[in-house]
C-alpha cells in the first residue's frame, strides 16, 4: 500500500511538472454573459426586449412617454410600462416604430396620467424585471400580471400570468405612436374569438411604412370592444377575459409588409411548439451566433461587454421579406398599396432585409459581418441591390421600404465594393452599375459636386457642405477601384479623380479642411472646434482625418509625418473648454475625438501611418476600457445598428479597418489573452496575446510563426484560418521600433 500511495504521488508530481498540461475544458453558455440591457441607459438608445439575429421582429417594453431617452421605446430610468410593442430600432437617433402594442391589465389599477397619453400603464421594478438573448420579462407591479416575451424571425410571443379577476383584460393599440411616429390607417378584424387581423400604415422617419399583423391568442376571448379613432377607423380593441389565480395566456404576432395572411403563415410556419420551446430555440439560436467568437478572460466584466456588444451587432438590419420572399417595395413613395400589384416585390433565393444605417455601419458593422456573418453577406448586397432596381438608386438610410435620406454619403457603395473584393457571390454588373449611377444622380447636391469638385456652403438646414464632400471622395475611390477590376478604365480615372476632391476644400494656409462659397472662396472666420452648419454632426477636428482611402495623401498636405504627429496628438489633448457648447452627439470625448460619434472610430489607428503605433495600442487600449461599461449606460454615445459594438469586436481581436473597403485591418492591441474566430468552411482564426496582463504595448505580431513587417493583415490571411501572435512590452519605444509597411494607396488586398 505504502508503495502504490508514493507512485500516485509520483504520478501526480510528474504530470503537474508537465510542459504542456492539458487545459480544463469549461463549456460556458455565452449567451449568460449578454446583458440586453447595456445602452438602455444614457445616450445609448438601445432596447432590451426579445429578437432574433437579425429578425423581423423587435418585441420589447415601451414606456409610452416620448422624448430623446426613449427613443428605443424604454428608458432605465424610468419606472412604468405601457405596454409591449413588436418592433424597435437600436441605438439610433430616430423615432420611429413601435407597432402594435400590447398591454394586459385587470380590475387592480385604473390610474392614468397624461404623460402617456392616458394610456394603460403599470409600475414596474429592475428587481423584478429580466433580459437574455431571445427573452425578456418583467412583472407589471399594480396588476400583479407576469409578462413575458420571445420571438422567432417574424413573430412575437406574449405569455402572460394572471391572478384571479373577472375584469382581466388585454388591448392591442394601433393608434398609440411615440416621438416621430403617426398612424395613417389602422384596420382590425375579428376572425373569429382567438385571431385577429389587420394593419397598420404609418408615417415618421419611415414615411410609408406598412404593417400588416395576425394574432393568435391560447385562450379564447369572452367579448370584445373596439374603438375608433377620429376618422372612425378601428385602432384599438380591448378583448376581455376571465382568469383564474396563475392562468396563463399567450399571445402570437406574425408581421408581413404584404400582407396578413402572411403575418398569419409566418405563425404557422415559426410557432408550432409552446412557449419554453420556442424561448429555447431562439436562446439556441443565439448561443450558436455567439460561439463564433471564444474569447478567454478572467475579466467577467469584459466578457459581458464583449458577448452584448457581439450580441448588439446582430439586431441590424433586420429581415423584410416573408417566407415565401414578398414585400412591399421600396418604391411605393405615394402610399398606393394593393396586393398583386408591382407594390409587392417577391425575391427569390435569397431573404431581404431592411435597417441600412449605412453612415455609420460602413465603417465596421459590415467589415465584421464579412468574417462571422459570410451566409448573410450575399443577402445583404442583393437587398441594397433590390432597393435600386425598385427605386433607381442605391439606399443612404432605408428602414421599412422606405428611403428616409438620412445622414450623408453614399455608403451602400463601400459595404457592395467591400464584398465584391472579398469575393461574396452576386450580380457584379448590376452593383457596379447601382454604384455608379447612385454617384451621378442629382440629388443630394451630388450635381454640385460634379460640377465644382466640391459643395459649396449654403443655406440650407444641413449643408454640411465638408462632410459630403469628404465622404462623397471616398466612395468615389471605391467605385474607382471596382471600375479597374472590371475592366472599366474610363470610369476607373473619372473617380479616381473625383475621390481627391477633398483636397479642394484644403486651406493650406491655415492646414485645415475648411468650407468655400460658391465662388471658391474659404469661410472666415473659422473656427476648427466649432459645430456648425459645415460639418454633419462633427467639427472640423473630426473630418480632418477622414481620408481613409489616401492617408499618406493626407500626411503630405498636413506638411508631413512630424507635422501630421503634431495634429494628431492635438487631436486626442485638445480638450473642449467648460463654456464651448457640445450637442448631443458629442460624447466619449478624448480631446477633441469623440468615440460616440462615427467620424472619429478610425483616428487612433492613423498612428500606424506615421511609425508610432505605441500611441494607437495606448488610445485603443483606453477606449475598450473606458467608453464601454458593463451597466445600463454602458455606452458613450448611440450604438447606431450596430457601429459601437463592432468596433469593440473588431478592436479588442487587435484590429480594426482604417479604410473598410480595401480587404485589410490595421492592427492595433488585442484585449484578450486568446480569441478564437469561427471562419468559413470550418476554419478557425486564432489571436493570442503574449504577456498581456503585464504589458500595455506590442512588440511584435506573427502571422503562422512569420514575423510581421507590416501594419495590418489582410481578409484573406484570415480567412484562411491560422494564428495571429502578438507579444508585449512595457518599453514604448520598443513598440515604435520597427517601421512597419501600412496598406498602399490605390490597392485593393484581395
Amino acid at each position: 500500500m505504502k508503495l502504490n500511495f508514493a507512485y500516485i504521488v509520483l504520478l501526480i508530481l510528474v504530470l503537474g511538472c508537465s510542459p504542456n498540461p492539458s487545459k480544463e475544458v469549461i463549456h460556458e453558455n455565452l449567451i449568460d454573459f449578454v446583458n440586453p440591457f447595456i445602452g438602455t441607459d444614457g445616450p445609448g438608445n438601445t432596447y432590451p426586449g426579445a429578437t432574433t439575429p437579425f429578425g423581423m421582429v423587435q418585441l420589447s417594453p415601451d414606456i409610452g412617454i416620448p422624448g430623446w431617452d426613449r427613443i428605443a421605446g424604454y428608458y432605465y430610468q424610468d419606472s412604468i410600462i405601457s405596454g409591449f410593442s413588436h418592433t424597435h430600432l437600436t441605438g439610433t437617433g430616430a423615432g420611429d416604430l413601435y407597432d402594435i402594442l400590447v398591454m394586459p391589465t385587470n380590475s387592480r389599477f385604473s390610474d392614468s396620467i397624461p404623460e402617456n397619453n392616458y394610456k394603460p400603464y403599470s409600475k414596474f421594478d429592475h428587481q423584478k424585471e429580466g433580459a437574455s438573448p431571445g427573452y425578456y420579462w418583467v412583472d407589471l407591479l399594480d396588476f400583479g400580471i407576469k409578462a413575458e416575451l420571445t420571438a422567432t424571425s417574424r413573430v412575437g410571443i406574449h405569455r402572460y400570468t394572471f391572478p384571479e379577476d373577472k375584469d382581466t383584460q388585454i388591448h392591442v393599440d394601433l393608434g398609440y405612436s411615440l416621438n416621430w411616429d403617426k398612424p395613417t390607417d389602422t384596420f382590425i378584424k375579428v376572425v373569429n374569438n382567438s385571431t385577429l387581423q389587420g394593419h397598420r400604415m404609418s408615417t415618421g422617419w419611415a414615411r410609408n411604412q406598412r404593417l400588416f399583423f395576425e394574432m393568435h391568442f391560447s385562450t379564447p376571448f369572452q367579448a370584445y370592444q373596439i374603438i375608433r379613432d377620429d376618422e372612425g377607423k378601428p385602432s384599438k380593441i380591448i378583448l376581455n377575459y376571465t382568469t383564474e389565480e396563475r392562468e396563463q395566456i399567450q399571445v402570437k404576432t406574425g408581421l408581413s409588409s404584404a400582407s396578413s395572411a402572411a403575418a398569419g403563415k409566418a405563425i404557422q410556419v415559426e410557432t408550432s411548439e409552446d412557449f419554453d420551446s420556442i424561448k429555447k430555440k431562439a436562446q439556441d439560436i443565439w448561443e450558436k451566433e455567439l460561439q463564433k467568437i471564444k474569447i478567454t478572460s478572467q475579466d467577467t466584466d469584459k466578457k459581458n461587454i464583449f458577448y452584448t456588444m457581439l450580441y448588439q451587432s446582430m439586431l441590424a438590419p433586420t429581415l423584410y421579406s416573408d417566407s415565401n420572399g414578398e414585400y412591399k417595395a421600396a418604391n411605393d413613395a405615394n402610399g398606393k398599396l394593393k396586393v398583386g400589384t408591382d407594390s409587392i416585390a417577391k425575391v427569390e433565393g435569397f431573404n431581404r432585409y431592411d435597417t441600412f444605417s449605412l453612415w455609420d455601419t460602413f465603417r465596421a458593422a459590415h467589415p465584421l459581418y464579412t468574417l462571422i456573418q459570410p451566409e448573410k453577406v450575399p443577402d445583404m448586397i442583393k437587398s441594397l441591390l433590390a432597393h435600386y432596381t425598385e427605386t433607381g438608386i442605391l439606399p443612404v438610410w432605408s428602414m421599412q421600404g422606405s428611403e428616409t435620406n438620412m445622414m450623408i454619403g453614399y455608403h451602400a457603395v463601400p459595404v457592395i465594393v467591400d464584398a465584391y473584393f472579398k469575393g461574396f457571390e452576386f450580380d457584379a454588373e448590376l452593383a457596379y452599375e447601382a454604384c455608379k449611377k447612385s454617384a451621378m444622380v442629382d440629388g443630394r447636391e451630388i450635381d454640385i459636386y460634379k460640377e465644382k469638385g466640391y459643395i459649396p456652403v449654403n443655406e440650407g438646414h444641413e449643408n454640411w457642405s465638408v462632410s459630403k464632400t469628404m465622404e462623397y471622395a471616398y466612395d468615389d475611390w471605391c467605385i474607382a477601384m471596382f471600375a479597374k477590376d472590371l475592366g472599366k478604365m474610363e470610369d476607373h480615372d473619372y473617380f479616381l479623380q473625383r475621390s481627391e476632391n477633398w483636397k479642394n476644400l484644403y486651406n493650406t494656409k491655415r492646414s485645415w479642411l475648411q468650407p468655400k462659397d460658391p465662388s471658391g472662396n474659404f469661410i472666415e472666420p473659422f473656427i476648427p472646434k466649432e459645430y456648425t452648419p459645415y460639418f454633419c454632426e462633427s467639427n472640423a477636428w473630426h473630418y480632418y482625418w477622414f481620408v481613409p482611402q489616401d492617408v499618406d495623401g493626407l500626411i503630405s498636405k498636413t506638411g508631413g509625418k512630424e507635422r501630421f504627429t503634431q495634429k494628431l496628438d492635438s487631436m486626442f489633448s485638445y480638450a473642449p473648454s467648460p463654456e464651448d457648447k457640445l450637442p448631443l452627439f458629442s460624447t466619449g470625448m478624448i480631446g477633441q475625438y469623440a468615440h460616440g460619434n462615427e467620424p472619429s472610430h478610425h483616428v487612433a489607428y492613423l498612428y500606424n501611418y506615421i511609425g508610432q503605433p505605441s500611441k494607437a495600442q495606448k488610445l485603443v487600449s483606453t477606449i475598450l476600457e473606458n467608453q464601454y461599461k458593463n451597466e445600463p449606460n454602458g455606452h458613450c454615445g448611440n450604438e447606431d445598428c450596430g457601429q459601437m459594438s463592432s468596433w469593440y469586436i473588431l478592436s479588442s481581436l487587435g484590429f480594426y479597418p482604417v479604410n473598410p473597403a480595401q480587404g485589410v485591418y490595421d492592427l492595433g492591441i488585442p484585449l484578450f489573452e486568446e480569441a478564437i474566430v469561427e471562419v468559413a468552411n470550418g476554419k478557425t482564426f486564432t489571436v493570442n496575446a503574449n504577456g498581456l496582463e503585464e504589458n500595455q504595448f506590442v512588440q511584435s505580431v506573427a502571422l503562422n510563426g512569420e514575423t510581421l513587417d507590416r501594419s495590418y493583415i489582410t481578409h484573406k490571411e484570415i480567412m484562411n484560418g491560422g494564428t495571429l501572435v502578438f507579444t508585449m512590452t512595457n518599453d514604448a519605444k520598443l513598440a515604435d521600433k520597427n517601421q512597419l509597411k501600412t496598406p498602399e494607396v490605390n490597392k485593393i488586398y484581395n
